[in-house]
């Protein structure tokens, strides 16, 4: 496997046709204060894979890709089910 970063996240917007928005969120406890804190950040990432909103998904990064989106789906980790019988149902 290559050196690119990868990590999770969770799909919010999939508006687009190739683009995802994807919101990546980290606990951690602040050095200082001792106090946990959530942090949350959200990507563009180019999905060929076709995810949903609420879809886990790995991303990673890659070349530029447009102005904005500098990662790539890889994989979808964990299908929201909730969607896929909405769109069964229709």
């Amino acid at each position: 496997m290559n050196e690119r970063r990868r990590l999770d996240g969770v799909v919010t917007k999939d508006n687009m046709e190739k683009t995802v928005i994807v919101e990546i969120s980290r606990r951690y406890r602040h050095p200082l204060y001792a106090k946990v804190v959530n942090s949350r950040k959200r990507v563009m990432a180019h999905d060929e894979l076709g995810s949903s909103v609420g879809d886990l998904v790995r991303i990673v990064e890659s070349r530029p890709i447009s102005r904005r989106k500098r990662w790539v789906v890889e994989e979808i980790l964990h299908r929201d089910i909730e969607v896929e019988e909405l769109q069964v149902e229709a």
